[in-house]
């Protein structure tokens, strides 16, 4: 569902369920974020978030790994770990069993690689699988990671690259070379515990993780939330390899166009910068990476931080004093 769109059909949600009425529920009715938080105690508070999607490869042990991957990214982008989950599926009738064991085996690995229980779930028929978790996870209130925790001269950085929209598509149309999509699949179902365990680590507040809504969609949320705006350096922005040939070939998801027709009205791009890059930008991600609002005086600590427990990172631009996202070529 398109961003437009979907603010436009939770609206109503809104004059249901008022914020001042559930003083527990940290995170949820108000700014837009990652996950639902709950307060159970004074120091500790539930995460719980869902997602699923249709298949974007072949494999459908990669399949159920990609989904469930992605599904815990939600509560690690609140500085959450994740504990327990349930499956939750559609399936055509006339697939074959095997696969369908294979796509929940996927999900499952990953879970536990995760050190989270999937402890059952709800499965339907329906023509186009489908495929997904509903997470729970545990955080400490006072360490939460939000979209309004973005401040003025932070540093944001990025820990995995952009491009999987423009490749599964590819994919999809037999136009992908099989290293692009492997490289792409791999990045896919990389877990962000790491990150989220160092942003907690060195005490980070800002942050959220880039999927469907894109790289720019995602900033925006985080800028529009902090009441900031941000400034991104496109050079330094990491890249799967092939994406930006294909972008240039215009092999872009339905979903990367729309959220540049929702999203581009925040987003001033510097003087000759290449369209198709700039949609680029807008590309709907899978099981993307964590953006981070990182204060200058920890970056150098998170980067050790990251080296030594091999997550890449990226230095991808800062909070400024201003508003929405400008990007320099």
């Amino acid at each position: 569902m398109s961003a437009q769109v979907l603010a436009q059909v939770l609206r109503p949600l809104g004059e249901i369920f008022k914020a001042s009425q559930f003083p527990d529920l940290l995170v949820g009715l108000g700014e837009p974020d990652d996950a639902a938080v709950w307060r159970l105690e004074e120091d500790r508070a539930l995460v719980v978030t869902t997602d699923f999607f249709t298949p974007i490869v072949d494999n459908p042990y990669d399949y159920g790994a990609i989904a469930a991957a992605n599904s815990m990214s939600d509560v690690y982008a609140m500085g959450g770990k994740p504990f327990l989950a349930l499956n939750i599926a559609a399936f055509p009738n006339d697939l074959p069993a095997e696969i369908l064991s294979e796509v929940l085996r996927g999900g499952a690995e990953k879970a536990l690689e995760a050190g989270v229980v999937v402890a059952g779930g709800h499965t339907i028929q329906d023509k186009e699988p489908k495929f997904g978790l509903i997470v729970l996870g545990l955080l400490h209130p006072g360490r939460m990671l939000t979209k309004t925790g973005a401040r003025v001269g932070d540093l944001l950085v990025l820990s995995k690259p952009i491009g999987t929209g423009v490749i599964t598509t590819a994919f999809k149309r037999d136009l992908a070379a099989p290293e692009d999509l492997k490289e792409a699949v791999e990045w896919m179902k990389r877990l962000n515990n790491f990150l989220a365990e160092m942003a907690e680590d060195v005490q980070l507040q800002g942050g959220t993780d880039i999927t469907g809504f894109g790289l720019m969609g995602h900033a925006w949320e985080m800028a529009s939330a902090s009441g900031v705006g941000l400034r991104l350096s496109f050079e330094k922005i990491p890249f799967l390899q092939g994406a930006q040939r294909y972008a240039q070939e215009w092999i872009f998801p339905g979903g990367s166009i729309d959220n540049r027709a929702f999203y581009g009205q925040y987003v001033r791009f510097s003087a000759d910068f290449e369209e198709a890059y700039q949609v680029l930008l807008f590309d709907a991600q899978t099981s993307g990476g964590l953006l981070l609002a990182v204060p200058p005086e920890k970056l150098e600590d998170l980067m050790q931080r990251g080296s030594e427990r091999g997550q890449p990172l990226w230095v991808i631009g800062e909070v400024v004093e201003s508003s929405g996202i400008e990007v320099s070529a």
